[in-house]
């Protein structure tokens, strides 16, 4: 189906049925290219959705609209064999976080089942420093403490940190950054995708990363809830 350049540029587009009628239904993201073809920004980005019946036209707004690399992706979340709709842009930002929404359509009617700001406030975490070149990070939402081993940063920078003995310099405080990745996984293989998200563990700087929380979340009939969740390093290479 072609779009009215009027209404912007076209950029991602998918087809699936979206509203469970069983007819494909043609869905955008629209928006507008501020610097031109040459540069990835975008801005006023727009998901819209066109009936593949009745080709009517449900166009909505985002509340952050602008950023990089934004794509769509159809997929059943709620387990009802219809397909959703996950968008994610690229903030561009020196923290390299996201912006993600999930919409379902039910009666034709646009409902958000998944707003990352929302994720980003119940996901809170405490980062210290520990003795014996080790670092906890304790998660508020699961009233979890996970506890890294900071030896493989090498010596060099345990050095800068650390006494001989193994005790700190002074206390040190980090952070886990707002989501940084969210992608969809079927862990079960039945057709029903799952949520995989992501957030960088920050040491003294941005920078200076530690590793990641990893969080696996699974809708539960009204929101999506962690099911699993770990702290990992980087590994080799």
């Amino acid at each position: 189906m072609r779009i009215n350049k009027a209404m912007g540029n076209v950029l991602d587009f998918k087809i699936g049925d979206v509203n469970g009628d069983r007819i494909k239904d043609y869905v955008y993201l629209i928006g507008d290219k501020p610097f031109g073809d040459e540069s990835p920004a975008r801005s006023n980005i727009r998901l819209m959705v066109v009936d593949g019946y009745t080709k009517r036209r449900i166009i909505i707004r985002l509340k952050e609209d602008r950023g990089y690399n934004p794509t769509l992706f159809l997929g059943d979340f709620t387990g009802d064999k219809v397909d959703d709709i996950l968008i994610s842009i690229d903030s561009g930002g020196s923290g390299a976080t996201g912006f993600y929404y999930i919409y379902i359509f039910e009666n034709n009617v646009p409902r958000k089942i998944f707003d990352f700001e929302v994720f980003d406030e119940d996901f809170e975490y405490d980062v210290n420093y520990l003795d014996d070149y080790r670092a906890e990070v304790i998660s508020k939402a699961n009233n979890k403490r996970y506890i890294l081993d900071l030896t493989y940063k090498g010596q060099e920078y345990l050095s800068e940190i650390y006494n001989p003995d193994g005790t700190l310099k002074e206390p040190i405080v980090g952070w886990v950054d707002p989501l940084s990745g969210l992608y969809p996984i079927d862990y079960q293989r039945d057709g029903t995708y799952e949520l995989y998200a992501e957030q960088l563990i920050a040491g003294r700087y941005h920078a200076d990363g530690l590793g990641y929380v990893q969080t696996s979340l699974k809708w539960n009939g009204k929101s999506f809830m962690p099911f699993y969740q770990t702290v990992g390093i980087p590994g080799e290479g």
